[in-house]
């Protein structure tokens, strides 16, 4: 699913526009990303959890030269699924 049919999705089960509906969804986006930034947690219950991560430094390899880089420490977000979101799937 792209982001047009699940506008398309929450438009036709909450009877609103597609207009309202893209508005809403960008709206909740943000709000996640805006919550990750300053490094806090968006959990929704019976969905599951956004959070940030970190990933510690590391030496990697340059594919195309085959030399030893340094890769810097980075925080990357994670998502870890609820419990009723699990058991919608299996």
């Amino acid at each position: 699913m792209n982001k047009s049919e699940l506008i398309d999705s929450i438009a036709k089960d909450a009877d609103m526009s597609k207009a309202a509906a893209g508005r809403a969804l960008d709206a909740a986006v943000a709000a996640v990303k805006g919550a990750l930034k300053k490094g806090g947690m968006v959990t929704l219950v019976g969905f599951g959890t956004f959070y940030v991560g970190k990933r510690a430094a590391r030496n990697g390899r340059n594919p195309r030269t085959g030399a030893t880089i340094k890769i810097k420490a980075a925080q990357t977000p994670k998502f870890r699924a609820g419990k009723a979101l699990k058991d919608a799937v299996n």
